[in-house]
């Protein structure tokens, strides 16, 4: 297998960016370098590494124009969403500086006369951080920015399909005053070298955002190691629309929560129940809500969504839709002149939204993670049937219930098998809330305060000799 990455734009098929790919040979000198930064940058002072994440996100912010542009060119999605990628990473960041301080904090131990004890959390040492291409600031500073006030030196890998951002982010880090090598990029296009740096010795920890499949080979990889290997990976996030909830309302949001990026996103919305008594107004409205949207060149401001990753991507959504077809699944979707550019397209990874109805979890789409702009509508006649559906599932990052009877929606929420659970909102991760899946979704925590514990461990101390 090549390690070479070649970023293809999705958009038009250009080459983008070109590389050999970062060796194994080159990756362990780089591992050896991130150690020896470890070791000085360990000491630094939580209020300096804290103003060296502001300037970089100073930087950041005077830049988001070029960067957005970047982001567009690399993996596709429309112009008019990319600022705000950045602008809610930014906001995200600071998030992560507020509460840094309280998440580090040392824990007292329990008072004992001529004793000083404490526990603290100290730094893991040099982080291995693979990024993911959907939201590439979004999901790196997940990792990068606790990573760093913690104290840890990181390698960044960032996905081949967004190189750019890493060496970005790196020129930025690198301007904003952080000492080098404390933060360092290898692009790395073969899984099996990347699983191979995970188990350099030098590397103490490994944060992976991605497929569950390339997370399960990390954490295999590094099976025989005391490693930590934190994963944030796919899902199959179910929706639950009740008998009174306002239909309008909430097509729009269903709408937004599958499609938006195409659909690529981890907790994109991939199953939708229905009750009854409200499914064919629904499907109504969710066609309605449709036809506003224009698939088309994503440097256009006016698109709304752009082409699919990669050829493979598209010939594994297709195949979904087709096994949905194939079994007795109706293709809903509504007449939009503006989606025949999937039609006849020569150039670019087109594939227009989808809506299917008639469908049932004997299909693909209801079981595995679609990651694309397909919308499943599937009826249901109970709030119990919805939750046994929406938990036959391997997978559990989050899921959502929509009505107008709040505590009807949290009791129905409390019984839902997934990380994060919603009443009337979708697709949001909250800063100052855990980010973490269940079951095949992900394995630890990112975002809040305990997004702090998956970069730092703990360490007793017992003092004697302290004068009370």
């Amino acid at each position: 297998m090549t390690n070479q990455v070649r970023t293809i734009n999705p958009a038009t098929h250009e080459v983008v960016f070109d590389h050999p790919g970062t060796s194994l040979a080159e990756a362990a000198k780089i591992a050896t370098a991130s150690k020896q930064a470890f070791e000085s940058y360990r000491t630094t002072t939580l209020n300096e590494k804290k103003k060296i994440v502001a300037r970089a996100l100073e930087i950041i912010s005077s830049r988001i124009d070029v960067l957005a542009k970047e982001i567009t060119t690399q993996m596709g999605r429309p112009i008019r969403y990319c600022a705000g990628e950045i602008k809610t990473a930014i906001l995200r960041s600071e998030h992560m500086m507020d509460i840094a301080e309280q998440s580090l904090a040392d824990l007292p131990g329990k008072p004992e006369a001529n004793f000083k004890r404490m526990v603290k959390h100290v730094p893991v040492g040099p982080v291995l951080i693979a990024g993911a291409w959907n939201y590439p600031y979004l999901t790196t500073v997940n990792a990068l920015v606790p990573a760093l006030l913690a104290g840890n030196s990181v390698i960044l890998r960032p996905s081949p399909q967004v190189p750019l951002f890493g060496n970005r982010l790196l020129e930025i880090f690198t301007e904003a005053g952080l000492p080098q090598n404390v933060l360092q990029v290898i692009h790395i296009g073969s899984l099996d070298v990347l699983d191979q740096v995970a188990q350099l010795p030098e590397i103490q920890s490994v944060s992976f955002t991605g497929s569950t499949a390339g997370g399960l080979r990390l954490r295999e990889a590094t099976a025989r190691q005391i490693k930590p290997v934190h994963l944030e990976l796919g899902g199959n996030d179910p929706a639950y629309v009740r008998p009174d909830a306002d239909v309008k309302d909430v097509a729009e949001n269903l709408v937004d929560g599958a499609v938006f990026n195409s659909g690529q996103s981890c907790c994109s919305v991939e199953r939708v129940y229905v009750h009854e008594k409200i499914y064919d107004a629904f499907v109504l409205a969710v066609q309605e809500e449709l036809k506003s949207y224009k698939l088309g060149d994503p440097q256009d401001t006016t698109t709304t969504t752009g082409p699919v990753i990669s050829a493979v991507a598209k010939e594994k959504i297709q195949s979904h839709i087709d096994d949905a077809l194939s079994k007795g699944a109706v293709n809903a979707t509504p007449e939009n002149a503006t989606f025949s550019l999937a039609k006849t397209a020569d150039k670019g990874n087109w594939l227009a939204p989808v809506v299917l109805t008639n469908v049932n979890h004997s299909m693909v789409t209801m079981k595995e993670e679609t990651f694309g702009p397909v919308m499943p509508i599937m009826k249901v006649s109970s709030d119990d049937e919805a939750v046994q559906l929406m938990n036959d599932s391997d997978y559990g990052l989050t899921a959502s219930v929509w009505t107008k009877d709040i505590a009807a929606g949290e009791e129905l929420i409390d019984r839902i098998e997934a990380g994060t659970v919603f009443v009337n909102r979708c697709d949001y991760p909250a800063p100052d809330l855990a980010w973490t899946g269940w079951k095949m979704s992900g394995l630890g925590c990112t975002l809040g305060p305990r997004a702090y514990d998956g970069f730092t461990k703990l360490k007793s101390y017992h003092i004697k000799g302290i004068s009370a």
